[in-house]
Order: structure tokens, then sequence, then C-alpha cells
């Protein structure tokens, strides 16, 4: 019986494998909530989150739940802007309503639970019971194999303690979703002294300079220096790797506000993007022609 009960939630899921069939969808699902996952095979986190989708799918049966591989239909990944995977999209009357990017299981959940519940459809019965507080916290804490409850998100951190835990988890690879405490409707009644509790963040060029700064070198990129996401990115690995010099990395997909930001704050609409001592070198291309002529490693080492 536990066999057919997951195979029911696997089938519950649909597999969108065409722009065709991601119309139909939008189109059949037009009354209900849809939520679209963009995945990719190769990241490990959208398998964990397609479990997550289908134990969904079975508390929620009057929602929809449907898969697309991102790469394999570019043509909706581009339209909807996905740049990462994963990436979850929520729609209803055929329009997109929200957007979740990244593996964050306990948010997935309340945007689910918000939407469904706020439809012109009617939810389950259980949606109108208040969770009992231990139930809810047994479910966040078993959401994922590794959970951080902070104060934000790891896109924006809101207190020094949460940024530091970001970068030592990123630092060491390590996968894992996260919880916002502030994000609590109760908690945000309750709390009047939020302002206080954490400072606002800084000015965006300010923090664009802080990180062009971070280290010597500074290479923003698709991925990290473990797992490039994207060709240009594994390229500029390889040639920084070849020359011996110490570098640091800044996973753009992982901060919308600095992806964004730094193309107008360098001029430079592309990435990667190179820093030297906070000063732009340029993208795969310049990098490329330097290291033909043998100017790469003297700029790296700070002699030009």
């Amino acid at each position: 019986m536990a066999a057919g009960a997951a195979e029911a939630a696997l089938v519950a899921v649909e597999e969108v494998g065409s722009v065709g069939q991601f119309e139909e969808l939008l189109s059949l699902k037009a009354k209900s909530l849809l939520v679209v996952h963009f995945w990719a095979p190769w990241a490990p986190q959208c398998a964990q989150m397609n479990e997550v989708m289908a134990e969904l799918a079975k508390e929620h049966p009057q929602v929809s739940f449907a898969k697309l591989e991102a790469e394999g239909v570019p043509e909706v990944s581009e339209k909807y802007e996905i740049s990462s995977a994963p990436t979850f999209l929520f729609f209803k009357n055929s329009q997109k309503i929200d957007r979740l990017d990244g593996a964050h299981a306990p948010e997935l959940t309340k945007k689910v639970q918000r939407h469904a519940s706020s439809g012109s459809f009617p939810p389950s019965a259980n949606e109108h019971l208040k969770e009992d507080l231990n139930l809810r916290l047994k479910k966040l804490t078993h959401a994922a194999p590794c959970m951080l409850f902070m104060k934000g998100t790891p896109q924006e951190p809101r207190c020094g303690f949460s940024k530091q835990m970001v970068e030592i988890l990123h630092k060491h690879n390590i996968q894992f979703s996260s919880f916002d405490i502030f994000s609590d409707e109760e908690e945000l009644e309750a709390s009047e002294e939020l302002d206080k509790i954490c400072p606002k963040a800084p000015k965006l060029e300010e923090r664009l300079k802080v990180l062009t700064n971070k280290a010597s070198v500074m290479l923003f990129m698709k991925g990290n220096k473990q797992e490039a996401k994207c060709g240009f990115s594994k390229q500029i690995l390889e040639i920084l790797n070849s020359t011996g010099v110490e570098y640091e990395t800044f996973d753009i997909l992982e901060d919308e506000e600095v992806r964004q930001g730094l193309k107008a704050y360098s001029n430079w609409p592309t990435y990667p993007q190179l820093y030297v001592k906070g000063e732009l070198v340029g993208g795969l291309d310049i990098v490329k022609e330097l290291k033909e002529n043998g100017e790469l490693l003297p700029i790296l080492r700070g002699e030009n």
C-alpha cells in the first residue's frame, strides 16, 4: 500500500518535455494553482526537491505540480528568466504569480499553502486547522538533510551571525535549505523592534566594492571553484587554475542583487567577470587574449 501511495504521488507530479506541452498544461490547469519545478539532472538538490514536490502533491490534491528540465526546454526557461536550478514558478489563471529560486523546502511549502488557500478554488479542510507547533517544528527540522534556521535568506542574510553561517556552508560546498525566522507572521507581529535587532543592509554599491576587493583576485561566475555551472565559467576556471595564482569566487546565481548590480557597477553586461585588486580585468575573451600574449600572470600578480 505504501508503494502504491508513493507511485500515486510521483504520477501527481507531471513531467513537461516541450513548449506545446507546457502551454497545454497552463491552459488545462488554469482554474487551479500550478507549481512548476525547473530542474537539472546534474544538480543533486533538484532530486531532493522532486521528493518534496511529491509529498506536497499528496498533501494538496487540489494543487497541480509539474517538473520541467530547464535546459531541455530552453524556450520556456528563457521566457521566464530561469538562470539556476532548482527554480519554482507558481501560476494561476495561466499567469505567473510567484517565484522561488533555490532548494528551500520550507519556503516552498509555505508558498504552496498560502497560494492554495487564497485562490477561487476551495482549500482542503486540513489547511484551515492550525498546525500543532511541535508538528510544525518537526516538519521544518526534517525538511532537508541540512536545515539552517536564520534571520533572512542565504541571498540576503539579515544579521552578522546568519551571514557568517551561510559563508561557512558555502565555503565547504554544503547543500542546505533554510528557513527565515522573520517570515513567520506570528513572530513578525510580536517583534516590534525588528529594525533594532538587524541593522539595515549596506547600499548595493558599497557592497559590490567590498565584494570586488574581498580577495586580490576575484572571479564572479556561475557556480564556484568546485562546480562551474556554465561553459564560459568552466573555461575561465581552467585558465586561472593553470596560473597557480590564488583566487576567490562568487556565485552570481546565489545572489540576484549582485548579479544585476555588478553589470552596472562595472559597465560589463556578461559573466564571468574577473577583478584584480578591485579593478575589472574583463571576461573570458579578454582573459584568453591576455594569456596568449603572456600578460595574464603579471596582471594577476599585480605587477601591471
